[in-house]
Parts: structure tokens; sequence; C-alpha cells
């Protein structure tokens, strides 16, 4: 059993006029004054309302913003998960792919690097893909280019370099990611003739290509079998994502 107010009977009367001829929509100002103040007062009585539009809203957005990534991710299939720029850790042949964009001065990124390391440590069966997608300033896109020398120079160092620089205190710069690529062994006169021979603008162009497409804004992002996976949402979700790809092909079954 419930009440209907005044003012809730004039929004229901309001919506009513919906099925009306249009020359009975032709309200008079009074009139039109009138119902906005009812309905007014009704939101303002009943504010949750806002809430559940506000709700209804943000699940209608994101679920656009899924279909387009997942339409994305049928046309880009390549370019997102075998890359020729791209490094892969974990098993080279594992049964479901996860690939990270990712920005080394991007502090949720930092976080989210135990959640690869978790994940990897506890799943032999997994290939992680890191996408380098230097989007937080200069700093960023200095310390991608020196990675892409790592890459190009020793592919095997790749992934203790991508920890150690992710993982460091302090904004990643051109010189600290040197400094980070030196001790492991890499010289940096190679580094620098590297990056001036093969600068690699051409693969950053395509990240942001790409991301733009996946609907993208932010790092860390991740595209697993047919979704893309938005922030850095936890080890839990991740695994519960691989697990569902395994079970039905989808990362919801």
């Amino acid at each position: 059993m419930f009440r209907t107010t005044k003012s809730l009977a004039a929004a229901l009367a309001l919506a009513g006029t919906m099925s009306l001829p249009m020359q009975a929509l032709a309200l008079d100002d009074k009139q039109k004054e009138e119902i906005g103040a009812y309905i007014k007062e009704y939101l303002l009585a009943n504010p949750e309302i806002l809430m559940d539009i506000q709700e209804a809203l943000q699940q209608k957005q994101m679920l656009a913003q899924q279909q387009q990534a997942e339409s994305a991710i049928a046309e880009n299939q390549k370019a997102i998960f075998n890359a020729k720029h791209d490094i892969a850790l974990g098993n080279p042949n594992g049964d479901v792919t996860i690939v990270e964009f990712f920005d080394y001065n991007c502090g949720y990124c930092k976080r989210a690097l135990t959640d690869m390391d978790a994940l990897l440590e506890a799943d032999k069966n997994v290939r992680f893909v890191l996408k380098e997608l230097p989007i937080l300033g200069p700093d960023s896109v200095a310390a991608h280019k020196v990675s892409a020398a790592v890459r190009d120079l020793s592919p095997e160092k790749y992934g203790e370099f991508h920890r150690t620089l992710l993982g460091a205190e302090g904004r990643a710069t051109e010189e600290s990611a040197i400094e980070v690529a030196v001790k492991l062994g890499i010289s940096e006169a190679d580094i620098r003739k590297t990056m001036e021979e093969k600068p690699h603008d051409d693969a950053v162009r395509a990240a942001y290509t790409l991301a733009q497409s996946l609907g993208i804004t932010g790092t860390p992002s991740y595209v697993i079998s047919n979704e893309a996976v938005f922030g850095a949402v936890g080890i839990d979700e991740l695994n519960e994502k691989v697990a569902n790809v395994r079970s039905c092909g989808k990362t919801a079954c």
C-alpha cells in the first residue's frame, strides 16, 4: 500500500500526456510553471530518484563503452595480442593472454605490478603482454623511449628492467630509466644510439590509436579475451576473469 501525493499525481499526470495528441501538449506559461514546480517538489522530497537516474546513466555508458571495446578487440586482434614491439612475460604459450596498457609514472600501475607478479607466480599458464602507453607527460615518453631501446638490445632483460623501473620510488625519467638499464649490464652508449636510430615513435602512436579505439583513457587498463578492463581492479578480479576465459571463452560466463 502506498500514498500518492499531490506532487506525484502531477508528475504522473505529466507522464500521461505522452500518449495525448500533440495539440494537448500546448500548455500555457502558467501550466508549465505549475507542472515544473510539482516535479521539483517531488524530486526534492525523493532525491533518491536522482541517484537511480545517475546509476542508470552510468550503467548505460559502461555498456556502450564495453560494446565499443568488444568491437575494437575483434578488429585489432594482432595489434592487441601480438604486436611485434611488445614483450610478453610469463608463459609465451599460455592458454590465456592478459594485455596491460601502462605508463611508468602511473601510481596505480605501480600498485598493479604486484598483481601481475602474484598472478604469474601462481598461474604458470598465463601470457602477460606489456603494452607501453606513455600518457603522463614528457618524462613518461622519455622513459618509454629508453624502455624501447632495452627491448631491442636485451629483450631477455626487459622483464627485470620493467619491474625495477616501475617499482621504483619517484618519477621515471630518461635518466632514471638509463640508470636501471646500466645496472642490468646494458651499455648507456648503446642505449642512446638505439634511441636515436630507432625511436619507435610509430609504435607509441599505434598504442595511442589502439587505446582510443578501445575507449582506454587511463592506465592501467587491460584487455582479456573479449573485454577491456579499466583500472587497477586487483588480483582477485583478474584471476576470476582468467578462470572464466578457460571455462567458457569469455571473461564473464
